[in-house]
């Protein structure tokens, strides 16, 4: 076989994959690989046919769209659309900014968001809507007129009198998603498919229940209209009562588009519309018609798409773990995949009606997904397999084999002191450094302590002597002693942290330090009742149950009076007066600082302030150490106010920096 023939082949199994792909997701709505992998696949091609010096005449990278559904009337769009080349790196950026730089006139560019939901065309004559089309394949569409019209966001009326064409993006946002799968007998997998379903059901009245929006970008035809710019183009879509989204920013070089692209990928996953990376437009329009078109995409636009948040992998098995509350959870083992900088090998399935909804299976290709700084999750199912099965719920414990306890959707094991991971999580989530701050305990020496010593409960710890500890594997005289040691040094502790340890469900560490300034002993937090709970800050219902659930149990009561009589002391933090310039902000640290964090952030509190550990907009400071990361681009990002140890400690009037 000549190479010509080898790379012809090359060709017409990748065409024949993409086509695939097209299909289960423009026509069926049903992907069954990511977008990033989609992307792969595409450039793949693309790089093939630049090297082969040749482009077969049905590539999909020479046509701009697919097939178009058969239920609904076609509709030819009077003004071909699109789609738009994206760029895979900033090199690739600087190059196309460079380009458009010397062929538009020094021109300036307008950046906003790449909203990831189902594009729209909709016609406008005498003020007055007349039509709604879905994108289809650029050239002929499907007429979803009153679909549209049950969207809210889609102006009926609006003040140009002429005839007026725009294209936007139909989006379900991530409240309308969540609202609508709490009463839907059939779950949206994610926005994207709600909207597409939705716009593309013929029962209008379930299109309604979507709650969807539409959200305009483009002007397609304005009669007797012209515009000089794109800001023109966005303000005259405001001034109409279009919908726009929050992001329209006008940037003159690479540098502000690239500072620009990272302020939003910081946040995006914040937003409540699902978006997958920015746009970024030539201001100018006059340049644009001498800088034209491809058969695919015009020149004088690019798409610059974030790090994938979404893959597709293979669920190999579900494991079953208990944690300290004696909770079952069920957590997916999966090929590993790489995803938004890291290698998944493990994700989260919630619960029972978790597996349900989401109709994945063991064997099977699931959806995967990362958002920033949280636990990768099972999104669905894609693709089934041949020996994919179903997921076996398990009616006894995978650590001790006792009978589980099914409470709703979730399974419990109720074997509090006698099962082996639950005592084990326990006891190492009670000695970590935010809770008795004991040192040398780590997983499996709580598990000699387990097996060897037959520790059961928290309060165990402190009746444990040098010698049993020399009775266990690789435990010398000193390393003994300086357990022992670190035990009996914790008991004079904290209250916040001690209601840390005490593993209440969902009682994190600053929920444990709200709750100390507010209740002053165990006795008031043990009698506390539900609306005095959910006056605090940050505390909800799911919060509030959980911690009157948990003082009335007998057992965590008798764990408790254990401590005391063991020898555990209660010690408020020392409360200084209040700083005026701290009281009531919240701080977040990052960074080395010259002093521990945890000295920083209870020195915070005394003076009345309140510390988090991550940044939003409710964010007041953001105290900067040496090397600070993420969280300092974030504060910058949103303008939340950036201190150094010495402006800081200059605020509180104190020369201790």
């Amino acid at each position: 076989m000549s190479e010509n023939d080898k790379q012809i082949e090359q060709m017409q199994k990748l065409i024949a994959e993409i086509e695939k792909h097209n299909y289960n997701y423009y026509v069926l709505d049903r992907p069954t690989i990511s977008d990033a992998e989609y992307d792969k696949l595409y450039y793949q091609l693309v790089d093939l046919e630049k090297a082969a010096g040749f482009v077969l005449p049905y590539s999909p990278t020479q046509r701009v769209g697919d097939t178009v559904l058969d239920g609904f009337e076609k509709r030819r769009h009077e003004v071909q659309l699109y789609s738009l080349n994206k760029v895979r790196d900033f090199a690739d950026l600087e190059k196309w900014v460079t380009e458009m730089k010397e062929s538009g006139n020094n021109t300036d560019f307008a950046v906003e968001y790449k909203f990831d939901g189902l594009n729209l065309v909709i016609e406008y004559n005498h003020g007055l809507f007349v039509s709604a089309t879905t994108r289809g394949n650029g050239l002929i569409g499907e007429d979803v007129s009153q679909q549209v019209k049950t969207i809210r966001s889609v102006p009926l009326k609006i003040n140009f009198q002429g005839r007026l064409i725009v294209q936007g993006e139909g989006m379900m946002t991530n409240k309308s998603f969540e609202k609508y799968n709490k009463t839907a007998a059939e779950k949206l997998k994610n926005p994207r498919n709600g909207v597409a379903g939705a716009i593309r059901n013929l029962d209008v009245r379930e299109t309604a229940k979507g709650n969807l929006d539409f959200f305009c970008y483009s002007i397609l035809f304005c009669q007797d209209k012209e515009f000089d710019t794109q800001q023109q183009m966005h303000e005259f879509l405001i001034e109409n009562g279009f919908q726009t989204g929050d992001y329209f920013k006008i940037c003159d070089d690479v540098q502000q588009i690239i500072r620009c692209i990272n302020e939003v990928d910081l946040v995006k996953n914040k937003l409540d519309v699902m978006i997958d990376g920015m746009v970024i437009k030539i201001n100018k329009v006059a340049p644009r018609a001498d800088i034209g078109f491809t058969a695919k995409y015009p020149k004088w636009a690019i798409a610059y798409k974030f790090v994938a948040q979404e893959a597709t992998t293979l669920l190999k098995e579900v494991t079953w773990q208990v944690g300290r509350s004696g909770r079952v959870t069920p957590i997916a083992e999966l090929e590993p995949v790489e995803l938004a900088g890291a290698t998944i090998r493990r994700a989260t399935l919630n619960n029972i009606d978790d597996i349900k909804r989401k109709g994945v299976l063991e064997n099977a290709t699931v959806f995967v997904r990362r958002s920033n700084e949280v636990i990768p999750e099972i999104m669905g199912l894609a693709e089934k397999k041949e020996g994919s099965r179903e997921i076996e719920i398990p009616s006894r414990c995978p650590s001790c084999n006792q009978p589980l306890t099914q409470k709703g959707p979730l399974l419990f094991c109720t074997n509090h002191s006698g099962c082996k991971d639950q005592v084990v999580d326990r006891i190492v989530h009670f000695a970590s450094r935010n809770a008795f701050n004991i040192e040398g305990l780590s997983d499996k020496t709580v598990e000699a302590f387990y097996d060897v010593l037959g520790l059961r409960n928290t309060s165990d710890l402190f009746t444990l002597t040098e010698s049993d500890l020399q009775k266990l594997d690789n435990f010398k005289e000193k390393k003994a002693c300086n357990i022992i040691t670190s035990i009996q040094n914790s008991k004079n502790i904290d209250f916040s942290r001690f209601l840390f340890a005490l593993g209440i469900p969902e009682v994190g560490v600053k929920t444990a330090k709200d709750l100390a300034r507010k209740y002053h002993s165990i006795q008031e937090i043990s009698s506390a009742d539900k609306e005095g709970l959910l006056e605090i800050d940050d505390i909800g219902e799911v919060i509030a149950d959980n911690i009157i659930t948990f003082f009335q149990d007998k057992d965590n009561i008798e764990e408790i009076n254990q401590l005391f009589e063991k020898g555990v002391r209660l010690q408020q933090a020392e409360q200084k007066q209040a700083n005026d310039k701290i009281a009531g902000k919240t701080f977040v640290l990052t960074g080395t600082l010259s002093r521990p964090r945890n000295e920083v952030e209870s020195l915070i509190e005394s003076l009345g302030g309140r510390t988090s550990g991550s940044v939003s907009k409710k964010t007041d400071f953001v105290l900067a150490g040496q090397s600070a990361g993420s969280k300092l681009d974030k504060a910058q990002a949103l303008g939340v106010k950036v201190l150094s140890e010495k402006e800081f400690f200059d605020m509180i009037g104190s020369n201790q920096a």
